[in-house]
């Protein structure tokens, strides 16, 4: 059973990644207008080398709470990523005829988020030894 003090805690970092996420879709897409959805691509890379950083800091540090961590990776990260909006974006360049920006989408967004979060997970542990 999940304590009171982790729900909240995932709830808190959902509502701030999702604000975020909000916000950096809304700055890249306005500085990067393009067919292929940008905004979405740098949430989901971002949040993908976040994630990576913070289980390498979580394999070599014991000093975060369960809450904490869970604000960070489930409330955060999860508010700041969206696998639904990039699933609902390639449909709709598919349906428009943009398949080649599908295709495009879909492989940034699957192998640049495993790419990333590998990244981020390498520097810190890296970074810790």
């Amino acid at each position: 059973m999940m304590s009171f003090q982790t729900v909240l805690a995932i709830g808190s970092g959902a509502f701030i990644g999702a604000v975020m996420r909000a916000y950096l879709n809304g700055v890249v897409n306005h500085h990067l207008p393009h067919t292929l959805p940008f905004g979405t691509l740098a949430v989901n890379l971002l949040g993908s080398f976040i994630i990576g950083a913070l289980f390498a800091y979580f394999s070599y540090s014991t000093f975060l709470s369960v809450q904490v961590k869970s604000f960070l990776t489930t409330g955060f990260l999860g508010g700041l990523t969206t696998y639904s909006t990039f699933a609902m974006e390639t449909f709709l360049l598919v349906s428009g005829g943009h398949l080649l920006m599908a295709v495009l989408n879909m492989a940034l967004n699957t192998f640049g988020t495993v790419a990333m979060a590998a990244s981020g997970y390498y520097m810190i542990r890296n970074w810790l030894s």
